[in-house]
């Protein structure tokens, strides 16, 4: 299941932001969790709490509450911002450069754009069409880290590990951050 950012109560006011980390071929996965690391502290340093969680594929997905408060411009636009500072970070391997013929085939792409009203993405618990039925999860922080791989997550495990330890996405649908604050932090 591929939802829009928003719901029907608030379509032009997304529930959430989406950094969607997209890997090329020579991209491994271990530079995707740095890119991933790297934006939990780009928001960390404005005092955004965010979340992670796995595509089902080849990326990862890291996600920041915004309760419809903000409209799709507002919130495509605080995640430029925070793109801009995560490829600054991680120049060598990363871009913002959307074209796969011009970004190449070694670098990552730090996708901001899906921020943009009609724009789907893979729900949270939503099996992929893989190899593996491997299922897009949410993770803890603490389990981004080396070693982690998408294929941990499939039909099988999923059940088990939500029954263990509940649904750790349900924040993502809370209360929103204040992106004025952010920004004012993010200039500092």
């Amino acid at each position: 299941m591929n939802p829009w950012n928003s719901t029907v109560k608030k379509q032009e006011h997304p529930s959430y932001l989406i950094i969607d980390i997209d890997p090329s071929d020579k991209n491994t996965f271990d530079q995707v969790i740095d890119v991933a690391l790297a934006t939990q502290q780009v928001l960390d340093e404005c005092g955004v709490k965010s979340y992670c969680k796995t595509s089902g594929s080849s990326g990862l997905h890291v996600f920041v509450p915004m309760g419809n408060k903000y409209d799709y411009e507002h919130v495509k636009n605080f995640a430029h911002l925070t793109a801009m500072k995560v490829t600054e970070l991680l120049p060598d391997f990363t871009t913002l450069e959307r074209n796969l013929k011009k970004r190449g085939n070694s670098k990552i792409y730090v996708d901001y754009l899906q921020n943009r009203r009609g724009q789907t993405i893979a729900s949270a618990y939503s099996v992929r069409p893989k190899k593996g039925a491997t299922v897009s999860t949410p993770l803890d922080w603490k389990e981004v880290k080396k070693g982690l791989h998408p294929s941990q997550f499939d039909i099988y495990t999923v059940p088990k590990r939500v029954a263990k330890i509940g649904d750790i996405f349900k924040p993502v649908l809370g209360r929103g951050v204040d992106i004025m604050k952010c920004l004012k932090k993010m200039e500092g």
